[in-house]
């Protein structure tokens, strides 16, 4: 079928089966085979894709089911390809049938350094350190919280999940297109880079009694805050690099908090 000219400089084309080449990255939306393919990932729904049109990364391609054509296709920047499929394709490729039917394939940025993302001339810092988060949902938590509470970069240790994992980038809410991200490969040379470098203070998040209570800590101009994985926390000599361990006091027997929550706490307390 001919283009479809949805406004003078933007065009649409319809597609009707998934054997064709162009919607190749939205017929395997497994996170580990779209990162391979050239550094892919998929941004599900239509804020998401609104958000990531919005952003500076580069957007290979949108995705729409019919029924959405006309009031999403003549928004779409003419640079980017526009593909249309019938609702029953699009229910294949997302796997159940209530969706917005609006889907982006958008391609990462060079992974970023800590001189990338950091300003050396600022007087106040606010860093989000994750040596390990295994869970994409808890990811995508984490990145809307930094987002949400001003921190100025996330840093990833190596064993963290990718951030750019499907559930992780939708429940970020999109965040992920606009908060600043690390993903060290040698976290612990980071940390002492931070300290020695850029001047700033670590605070490791633990669950001692011992610790400063989080109400009664002072908190540095430069401070970058760890958070622990969901089971084992923060590796002992990781504390033990830190310059305070700050906890949440709880009652009746509680032991844990899940990381996102601890870290919406956290931060809000340390950010206000």
């Amino acid at each position: 079928m001919a283009p479809t000219a949805c406004e003078p400089d933007s065009v649409i084309e319809h597609i009707h089966d998934l054997s064709d080449p162009r919607v190749e990255p939205y017929r395997n939306l497994k996170d580990r085979e779209l990162a391979a393919m050239d550094d892919l990932f998929i941004a599900e729904g239509e804020h998401l894709v609104r958000r990531l049109l919005d952003s500076d990364y580069p957007v290979v391609s949108v995705l729409l089911a019919d029924r959405r054509a006309e009031e999403i296709g003549p928004t779409i920047r003419e640079e980017v390809p526009c593909y249309i499929v019938p609702d029953a394709v699009m229910h294949q490729i997302i796997g159940y049938r209530f969706h917005s039917g609006v889907i982006g394939c958008g391609r990462r940025k060079p992974r970023a350094t800590l001189d990338d993302v950091l300003r050396r001339d600022a007087k106040k810092l606010t860093l989000a350190i994750c040596p390990e988060i295994a869970n994409a949902e808890n990811m995508g938590a984490m990145i809307r919280l930094c987002a949400g509470f001003g921190v100025d970069a996330l840093i990833l240790g190596e064993r963290s999940c990718d951030p750019f994992w499907r559930q992780s980038v939708r429940v970020s809410m999109g965040n992920i297109f606009r908060l600043p991200l690390v993903q060290s490969d040698d976290l612990r040379r980071d940390l002492r880079t931070l300290q020695q470098e850029w001047g700033v203070e670590l605070a490791a998040t633990v669950l001692d009694e011992s610790a400063n209570p989080l109400a009664d800590f002072s908190r540095p101009t430069k401070l970058a805050i760890l958070f622990g994985n969901e089971a084992q926390g923060l590796d002992e000599d990781v504390v033990a690099m830190c310059n305070h361990r700050i906890t949440i006091p709880m009652k009746l027997g509680t032991d844990s908090l899940n990381v996102s929550i601890a870290a919406g706490i956290v931060l809000y307390e340390l950010t206000k």
